[in-house]
This record gives C-alpha cells, structure tokens and sequence, in this order.
C-alpha cells in the first residue's frame, strides 16, 4: 500500500513542524517523527482508525494535539489534512470534494 498527501495536508504538516521548530529547538524533529509514526501505524492498520464519515479516518497523535485524517483507497492511503484537534474545526471539508475528483480519475 502507498501513502500519498494532498497538497493542502502536505502545507499544513510544514507548517507545523515549522512552528514547532520556533517554538523549542528540537521537537519538530519529535513531532514528524510521531506524524510518520502514526502514517506507518495507518498503513499497517488502516481500518483500525475512527471513522469520521465521508469515507475518512482520523488518527490521533498520541504526545501532540494533532490527528492525521485520510481515506483508504484501494491500494492508496491519502492524507486529506494533519489538523490541530483544536483550531479551526471542518476546515478540511473543503478537500472532500479534492479527494472525490480523485477518486474519479484513479476509477
């Protein structure tokens, strides 16, 4: 199985580590790790996950506020957002309609 990101997920787990980085020298090397972590706990387990409908799965980050959405597809994972839990709720929403385009090119 692969793993792929859309380019909105991909800015917002930049930004992140970019934030982290400013905030203490070192833990944005800790928190791409656990992001990557949990992407190969995914990709071991992609159903295990809580369903948060719309065919998406949310994974949370156990030592950050942060979970990894995504849809499983057929021989695909795709990360639709690395969403802080608590700022700006939905606003990933929006990349639903990115992830059904998709689906209707790779069908």
């Amino acid at each position: 199985m692969r793993i792929e990101f859309l380019p909105g997920a991909e800015e917002e787990f930049r930004e992140a580590v970019r934030y982290y980085e400013k905030q203490v020298p070192g833990v944005e090397l800790t928190f791409a790790a656990e992001v990557r972590k949990g992407i190969a706990f995914i990709l071991d387990h992609p159903y295990t996950a809580l369903s948060v409908g719309t065919g998406l799965r949310r994974k949370v980050l156990p030592h950050f506020p942060y979970s990894v959405l995504y849809s499983v597809e057929a021989d695909l994972i795709v990360v639709v957002a690395v969403t802080h839990q608590k700022r700006r709720p939905r606003y990933w929403h929006g990349r639903i309609r990115e992830l059904r385009e998709r689906r209707g090119r790779t069908t």
